[in-house]
């Protein structure tokens, strides 16, 4: 073991003047700021006044970034400068950047790396004294480069299954969306309407509704302000930031319903010296919709409350909508999340001016449902609880596989660089004799 500063030196260059902005992440390393931009669909503070002050980096550099919790060591692909705030490490003619790459994230490292400072508990930047100050393995140069090729190719077939993973999760999703989208314009498909005894093929009529199409003919189609009795809205008063106690008030945020969920601890405290107000509070079987949010994708998100602590109440960004006899709140909360009502919600903020993060009352009666008799209703509730509980089965088990993969993956990468496995005599099986 050598330490950190006999094989990293700290790096004062001063940027050059065709040096391109660069930026640590943790997820890509450091990369160009225009990249980091189109890859996090994301802005980033660019240095307005110029990067005279800025620190050259050389590609195959090192980087301690700021305020990181994964180790805070992050390696360059490119030649560019850095924020003056950054330290620049470049390795010695010992170092083989594809092999430090690994270690300087693996798990006996950041271990090693915490122990030796409070810094990425708290979020403050690693110096490189700090650095400097800690053992490193550094198996001969040949080895350390055979490492790193034995590691690129296991790591990219883990990847390519955790990739195939991630795509049929996309895939059940979209297969949900559509799932629904279909029961709640179309109906029961015809052999779960057959079951049900319901027309298996009913006549379809022009619902005059763009977003909407062809609907059964014995269904009705209307603005939902004729399935509401009333639209409630809560208070939004100075609360505590925190969760609040059994016998202590809540008070909903906005992010209490994601994309269809309704989660009970999305709530602040309300203070004791405030009063509740009691007809705000939240019941189960409410019906709650996000009036406002910081992203569009969740404003308009409906969910159905099937069960609640006592003592919470609703905030002026969520909306309790009170259904008519004409209509079950769960077949509002299904027909809600498809995506011919997603439209007419998104085209009603986007509608809106000044209301950008916002969906007001009158949006919300003016979207158009396809609306089932009462019974049919009940049936396409029934059959969608099934099959959504199918999709979740099929992707909590593809998540269950991706986070095996990712484990597998880590541990691997630890017992490599730490010499727990030798790959000496290591090749890729398509040159293996």
């Amino acid at each position: 073991m050598l330490e950190g500063k006999r094989l990293f030196a700290s790096i004062r260059e001063a940027a050059k003047d065709n040096d391109e902005q660069l930026a640590a992440s943790q997820k890509y390393g450091v990369f160009p700021q225009a990249l980091m931009m189109r890859l996090n669909d994301s802005k980033v503070m660019l240095a307005l006044k110029g990067t005279s002050s800025f620190r050259h980096v050389e590609k195959n550099d090192f980087v301690i970034s700021l305020r990181s919790f994964e180790g805070g060591i992050e390696h360059s692909s490119y030649t560019g400068c850095v924020s003056p705030a950054y330290t620049v490490l470049r390795g010695s003619e010992h170092v083989a950047p594809s092999f430090f790459r690994l270690l300087l994230k693996s798990g006996p490292f950041v271990s090693a790396l915490q122990a030796s400072t409070d810094s990425l508990r708290d979020g403050k930047s690693i110096s490189y004294e700090q650095f400097g100050s800690l053992p490193l393995l550094c198996p001969p140069l040949p080895e350390q480069i055979q490492i790193a090729k034995f590691l690129d190719y296991e790591t990219a077939k883990i990847d390519e299954l955790i990739e195939k993973q991630q795509e049929l999760i996309a895939l059940l999703k979209e297969k949900r969306q559509a799932v629904i989208s279909h029961a709640v314009t179309k109906g029961l498909p015809p052999e779960a309407a057959q079951k049900a005894g319901l027309n298996p093929h009913p006549p379809l009529k022009d619902s005059g509704i763009e977003w909407l199409g062809e609907v059964p003919e014995h269904w009705d189609t209307l603005p939902l302000k004729f399935l509401l009795i009333g639209i409630e809205q809560g208070k939004s008063p100075d609360c505590e930031a925190r969760l609040a106690l059994p016998n202590e008030w809540g008070v909903l945020k906005s992010g209490c319903i994601n994309r269809g969920v309704f989660n009970e601890d999305e709530h602040k405290t309300l203070p004791k010296t405030l009063r509740p107000l009691a007809t705000a509070e939240v019941k189960t079987g409410d019906l709650l919709m996000s009036r406002a949010s910081g992203s569009k994708d969740l404003i308009g998100s409906v969910g159905l409350v099937e069960q609640v602590r006592p003592k919470l109440m609703l905030s002026d960004k969520i909306f309790r909508l009170k259904p008519t006899t004409q209509a079950l709140p769960s077949f509002i909360w299904r027909a809600a999340g498809s995506t011919p009502l997603r439209e007419q919600i998104e085209l009603s903020i986007n509608g809106a001016e000044g209301l950008a993060n916002n969906i007001t009352k009158d949006s919300i009666k003016g979207l158009f449902f396809a609306c089932p008799p009462m019974e049919e209703q009940r049936l396409i509730v029934e059959y969608l609880e099934q099959r959504l509980l199918k999709f979740k089965e099929l992707e909590d088990s593809a998540e269950a596989q991706i986070t095996l993969l990712q484990e597998r993956r880590t541990a691997l990468i630890s017992a490599a660089v730490t010499g727990k496995i030798d790959v000496r005599d290591w090749q890729p099986p398509s040159q293996a004799t």
